[in-house]
């Protein structure tokens, strides 16, 4: 449920260790993927449990997507773009509404401040009841979309309501979080941190999502420079030959400290048209933002065929990259060919 300030780097914040309660017991709700989305493609993990039972952050892995105290796993969106297109909140498991909130604004905390919130920190979404002390949270959903009531019986799979953005969050996100007799359980590694270990215990989920370290979220073009708000607004508009600039922007979540991101436009036949300056990442970024571009100089662009490559390098290795084109015609505007 955690807010990112919309900075080019956030790092990780602060906040009250996590409360995982002892072993949750084997008997128990298998767990569905609680948003209809194509995960690493159309959603992502920004956030895990925090699984350091001291006051630093480590996810079930040992990794760095999560901070101290997050109790639950947050699953975003590209942009408010995706969220007003409507993205499907999934019960995970069956059982039984309890009780729900449809009524708060979609509107990011950094315009109405922390009081606007405060004791609703969940935004609109619902507590759902599976049995033997068993129960899923799921928070920040928009406003007017929850299509069950309390008391209701859900199936797995079940239509919720839309990903939102009520309650203290500052993008587009469910916040979905286990609990079990009370305890926060993370359903990814259920078991608490041993020493020297993170989380143990088999998956809760009945298909255990894979872990992306990093993952590009936002890769395309524009006509002029761009800043993290817009990116996280979306629809864009894209260059066309009378554009004044041509800019490639990409955003990445999960970078490490270390990380060596690059970006670089090229223009029809490969020529490269503005590079990235070299850059080493001194702190972990919940998510950064890097554009290039170049300013137009004759009456109009070349036609042709236009491209970005991204990467990020650690260790000397490449551990993420992403290539992205569009291509400038005749007609009016710009075809664009989608990052895969």
């Amino acid at each position: 449920m955690r807010r990112l300030f919309l900075l080019a780097i956030i790092a990780a914040g602060g906040g009250a260790m996590t409360a995982l309660g002892a072993p949750a017991p084997d008997a128990g709700p298998k767990l569905a993927f609680p948003l209809a989305c194509v995960l690493g493609r159309t959603c992502w993990i920004q956030h895990y449990v925090d699984r350091d039972p001291a006051p630093g952050a480590r996810d079930y892995t040992c990794g760095t997507l999560t901070y101290a105290g997050h109790d639950g796993t947050d699953i975003r969106v590209a942009d408010m773009a995706a969220e007003r297109a409507g993205v499907n909140v999934l019960a995970a498991a069956d059982g039984q509404v309890l009780r729900l909130r449809d009524e708060m604004a979609d509107i990011s905390v950094r315009r109405t401040g922390l009081d606007a919130v405060k004791d609703r920190e969940c935004g609109n979404g619902l507590v759902i009841d599976h049995g033997g002390g068993w129960q899923t949270q799921y928070c920040h959903m928009a406003k007017g979309s929850l299509v069950v009531k309390p008391g209701d019986r859900v199936k797995a799979g079940q239509p919720l309501g839309h990903i939102g953005l009520s309650g203290e969050t500052e993008f587009p996100h469910l916040h979905f979080s286990v609990r079990y007799d009370g305890a926060i359980v993370d359903p990814f590694a259920p078991s608490p941190a041993e020493p020297g270990r993170c989380g143990s215990g088999e998956s809760r989920w009945t298909e255990t999502p894979p872990y992306l370290p990093r993952a590009v979220i936002n890769a395309d073009f524009a006509p002029g420079p761009v800043d993290m708000a817009a990116i996280e607004t979306g629809g864009i508009p894209r260059p066309d030959t009378s554009a004044p600039y041509i800019v490639a922007y990409v955003r990445a979540i999960g970078l490490k400290t270390g990380d060596q991101p690059a970006l670089t436009l090229y223009g029809p036949g490969d020529v490269v048209l503005a590079p990235s300056a070299p850059i080493t990442l001194t702190a972990n970024s919940d998510q950064r933002f890097m554009l290039v571009g170049k300013r137009r100089r004759a009456n109009e662009w070349s036609k042709g065929v236009y491209r970005a490559h991204y990467s990020v390098s650690a260790g000397g290795r490449v551990v993420l990259e992403r290539d992205f084109a569009m291509t400038l015609r005749d007609d009016p505007g710009a075809e664009v060919r989608r990052p895969d």
